[in-house]
């Protein structure tokens, strides 16, 4: 995970990161009680620096409440976490 603009943010935010090879990776956001809030990403992605945006007021026709929540980068080989705090 390279960076994640803004943050706080309200209500997009962009999350950059890296991948040194060829790799099926997940990248999913949960609240702090553990649940998962969405799937921003599950898909085999190529080397190099992905831009993903994360609209939080689209998540299944609803906005996602104000909080804390963790963004999580999952590959074969390594589990990344971040905090992302949105304000509405």
């Amino acid at each position: 995970i390279h960076s994640i603009y803004p943050n706080p943010f309200n209500p997009v935010t962009n999350i950059i990161y890296g991948l040194p090879e060829h790799v099926n990776v997940q990248i999913l956001v949960y609240d702090l009680s553990g649940k998962k809030v969405e799937t921003l990403k599950n898909e085999f992605q190529t080397p190099g620096y992905h831009l993903l945006k994360w609209n939080a007021d689209n998540h299944y026709g609803q906005k996602v409440p104000s909080g804390l929540y963790l963004y999580c980068m999952v590959t074969k080989e390594e589990r990344k976490i971040k905090k992302l705090v949105l304000l509405n």
